[in-house]
């Protein structure tokens, strides 16, 4: 049983019973919550990770961020947070480190991303 299964044992018996409830008042309820993470799971799966592969995230504390732990957790995978203040030298280091087979990060941040991710292959990758 990984950390998802033991957590969603312990949602409530009413799938409609809120879970998030947002700044703005938005109710995301265990259903909403289940599918999104199940939706994104299933898109880690088909990236080709396997159990025990690391996620790299560097976004902002959300909803959506708390959704995607979940989604890693579901799909078998470490996850691992990193601090939307981390500049670019910490960044390299932590991936480098890290060796995540996924790393997700805020659209300004994507230039800055596939720049390291070109530095982290290995001379015989393409």
């Amino acid at each position: 049983m990984n950390l998802y299964a033991l957590l969603a044992r312990h949602f409530p018996k009413d799938p409609q019973a809120p879970c998030l409830i947002l700044p703005d008042n938005r109710v995301w309820t265990y259903d909403d919550v289940e599918r999104a993470s199940g939706r994104i799971a299933n898109l880690i799966v088909a990236l080709g990770l396997k159990p025990g592969d690391r996620v790299a995230a560097q976004v902002e504390k959300s909803a959506a961020a708390l959704v995607l732990y979940l989604a890693a957790l579901r799909a078998g995978m470490v996850f691992l947070p990193l601090n939307p203040a981390y500049q670019r030298h910490e960044l390299e280091y932590f991936l480098s480190d890290a060796q995540p087979g996924l790393f997700v990060c805020r659209p300004q941040a994507r230039t800055l991303a596939d720049e390291l991710q070109i530095l982290q292959r290995s001379p015989h990758e393409p």
